[in-house]
């Protein structure tokens, strides 16, 4: 899997369960690609289908209404805004729900990021942040 430095979005992502049980997790679903598994660098898009589009709905949030499609199997570098740690992951899901969350702010040295647009699998956020965050400022690359 090639991670790549052209941007694609910035935003705040959390993490979540999927597949086999796995450190905080238990057994939970494949996710919507079939195939995610909390212990792997596995990740949920909020535009990886139009059916998924119509569920997560981060048009609703301001900002992020262009956010690109991006299916199952696409290959993402997540980089944390502040201590500038980055995993490369693999969409394996759809998520977050965005407009639940529109205008919530994750902040770092002055510089905030808004609206959950990317969960993570607990393996992939605690390569770039400690779980016990719960969430953090991210910018993706392609």
């Amino acid at each position: 899997m090639a991670c790549s430095n052209t941007y694609l979005w910035a935003g705040e992502t959390t993490w979540f369960c999927c597949g086999a049980a796995w450190g905080p997790c238990a057994s939970a679903g494949g996710g919507a690609c079939g195939n995610c598994r909390s212990g792997s660098y596995h990740g949920a898009w909020p535009n990886a289908s139009a059916a998924c589009y119509s569920i997560t709905r981060p048009d609703l949030c301001s900002g992020e209404g262009g956010i690109p499609r991006r299916g199952c199997g696409s290959v993402m570098k997540v980089v944390q805004q502040c201590s500038r740690a980055a995993v490369c992951i693999t969409i394996t899901d759809c998520g977050p729900r965005t407009h639940s969350f529109c205008g919530e702010a994750t902040c770092c040295s002055g510089q905030c990021r808004t609206n959950r647009i990317l969960d993570l699998t607990p393996a992939a956020f605690s390569a770039i942040a400690s779980l016990n965050s719960g969430k953090t400022g991210v910018q993706i690359y392609e």
